[in-house]
């Protein structure tokens, strides 16, 4: 994760806010990007220790939308750059709102990633585990 440099006091708070936004979808990218990784891995365990059709699926599922989200989040910091030049209360309202969809979207995401992660996890261990002697 990236950390941010301290603000100085000749930056204005749109240049401080800005900063901020693009540090932040750094973070988003580079962590669906790790997801993508431990998908990769999460569909091998999954084919070998499960066999489970309607699993499989859901991580498919999941890993397209992550992709598809990836490649929406990097669109968007490429658009980052307008916001610079916004010079209304509509064309700023208009990039914060959007910022905030994304970062909805992305929460959104991580939460419905995370409790597959779990489901899938659980009934690897469920499926092997030990029985008392």
């Amino acid at each position: 994760m990236k950390s941010a440099n301290r603000p100085y006091l000749h930056e204005s708070i749109g240049e401080i806010i800005g900063k901020k936004d693009r540090l932040e979808i750094s973070n988003w990218t580079e962590n669906m990007e790790l997801i993508n990784n431990e998908l990769q891995y999460l569909i091998q365990l999954e084919k070998r220790l499960l066999g489970n059709p309607s699993v499989y699926q859901r991580l498919l599922s999941i890993q397209r939308e992550n992709q598809l989200r990836l490649g929406s989040l990097y669109r968007y910091e490429r658009t980052m750059i307008n916001a610079v030049e916004c010079d209304t209360m509509e064309c700023d309202a208009y990039y914060l709102n959007t910022h905030e969809k994304n970062r909805d979207g992305y929460m959104d995401h991580i939460k419905t990633y995370a409790k597959l992660k779990f489901m899938l996890l659980s009934m690897i261990l469920e499926r092997f585990k030990t029985k008392p002697q």
